[in-house]
């Protein structure tokens, strides 16, 4: 990670920021010496890009999802209830989102311009959802780290791809994410009392996780913010209440619909497709579902939640709270005195350590559509722009190749775990890069560095 802090406190360590020795030395592609990785991202650039323009030339009818989204704003505009299918025109689809959106997204659906040119309209969100991301800090990012945050948005584990074929709104969720993280991702103006824009950007997350309820528990990463922990506690509370309020304003404000919409989404109206937590997609309780299948164990809720619950721990969790143990497992207070007291002392690092967070609980989710997989993206767009030269073209070849050709082959990604697989690989790569640069001021300084939080911060 750059840490700017330790570098200034502790010359003799000052490079360390640039590098983690393990995986060699950082991305820079005016030299000689990493040509080979410019030619590589340019590679997996065309990759990308034919993939998504072979998908163009193929005759199939695009759009899905937003026409459903479109239809059920159009059902609820004429006095219908948009939850029961045989109410939307052209679909067999069911809506899945609360109440309240089906007049937030009436604007947007309009004139039926949207459901006609939703291809051009998500090209040009994503490639400002990599405009958008600024750099940890809030410096601006530079024309290198704009390209490199763009071509994963486009190309990451194929999620651009489903959601430009399906017109799944999951675009408009990448696109808030990227608002929220730029203004979270910033050094706080006082210390005295929670940012603005920090308290925007917690509000604009927690919004955006109300779209999509299963994603909820990232809002907890937020607490790893280099802030002191009361701010840290008004953010969660502010992500908290934005999470809920759509909740409570479809339950107060449609009352009838509300109650569609519950029965929608547990499968409750027969004859029509439901959204439930089984329906195929590349996630780890589905993974955990197929573990039991295939070892023809009993089909028990129970024991495929429980199996879940270990995958997700042994797989993501453990090994994002072990990266930072070594860091805080000495010195004086608590462990989450020493926690807060780490993360303020190292803002860079821990900003990255809230981005991997927030990556790793949102890979965790119980239902992760292929769509979804874009989301993620935005997140690991923002890690993977200073990884060295080796990382990065490890991401890059498992993140964006090796989905992206097999897209291309023909092959099915549908109902497979590739996404999930690929996106896990890319989380330990991101994990231990930024493992090995913590490990290595760890044993440079020798101590824990001798700032401590200011009292009035708890």
């Amino acid at each position: 990670m750059c840490l700017i802090l330790a570098g200034r406190r502790y010359p003799f360590v000052s490079d360390v920021s640039a590098t983690a020795r393990s995986w060699g030395p950082s991305a820079d592609f005016g030299t000689t010496r990493n040509l080979w990785l410019a030619c590589l991202i340019a590679l997996v650039a065309l990759l990308a890009l034919g993939n998504l323009a072979n998908d163009a030339a193929l005759d199939v009818n695009y759009g899905w999802d937003v026409r459903v989204n479109c239809a059920a704003v159009d059902a609820h505009a004429g006095g219908l209830d948009p939850y029961f299918v045989k109410n939307l025109k052209g679909t067999k689809l069911s809506y899945p989102y609360l109440p309240v959106t089906l007049d937030a997204f009436r604007p947007i659906c309009a004139g039926g311009f949207l459901v006609g040119h939703h291809r051009g309209v998500f090209v040009l969100l994503a490639l400002l959802c990599g405009l958008v991301l600024p750099g940890p800090g809030g410096r601006r990012a530079s024309l290198r780290e704009v390209g490199l945050r763009c071509l994963w948005t486009f190309g990451a584990f194929v999620g651009f791809e489903w959601v430009l074929a399906s017109g799944n709104f999951a675009i408009l969720g990448a696109m808030l994410t990227a608002i929220a993280l730029a203004l979270l991702l910033r050094s706080a103006a006082r210390e005295d009392r929670p940012d603005a824009r920090h308290v925007a950007g917690a509000g604009l997350l927690g919004l955006v996780m109300s779209f999509k309820l299963v994603f909820c528990p990232l809002l907890a990463a937020l607490y790893l913010l280099p802030l002191p922990r009361r701010q840290k506690l008004v953010l969660l509370a502010v992500a908290g209440a934005a999470f809920v309020l759509p909740i409570l304003i479809s339950l107060a404000f449609y009352p009838d619909l509300f109650a569609s919409w519950l029965l929608a989404i547990t499968g409750g109206i027969p004859n029509q497709h439901g959204v439930q937590l089984e329906e195929t997609n590349p996630s780890l309780l589905l993974l955990a579902q197929s573990v039991v299948g295939q070892l023809g164990l009993p089909d028990s809720k129970p024991l495929v939640f429980a199996i879940y619950v270990f995958v997700a721990f042994a797989l993501v969790l453990a090994p994002l709270v072990w990266s930072v143990w070594p860091a805080i497992r000495g010195g004086e207070g608590s462990l989450l005195v020493r926690l807060d007291r780490w993360l303020i002392d190292h803002p860079l690092d821990a900003m990255r350590l809230t981005v991997l967070a927030m990556y790793g609980l949102y890979l965790c989710s119980p239902r992760l559509k292929e769509y979804a997989f874009l989301e993620l993206a935005v997140y690991a767009a923002i890690l993977i722009v200073d990884l060295p030269a080796a990382a990065l073209a490890a991401v890059l070849t498992i993140g964006i190749a090796v989905p992206t050709g097999l897209s291309l082959s023909g092959a099915s990604i549908e109902g497979s775990f590739v996404q999930v697989a690929v996106a896990l690989i890319c989380f330990w790569i991101l994990l231990s890069v930024d493992s090995a640069r913590s490990a290595l001021v760890v044993r440079a300084a020798g101590v824990e560095p001798a700032q401590r939080l200011r009292t009035e911060g708890f």
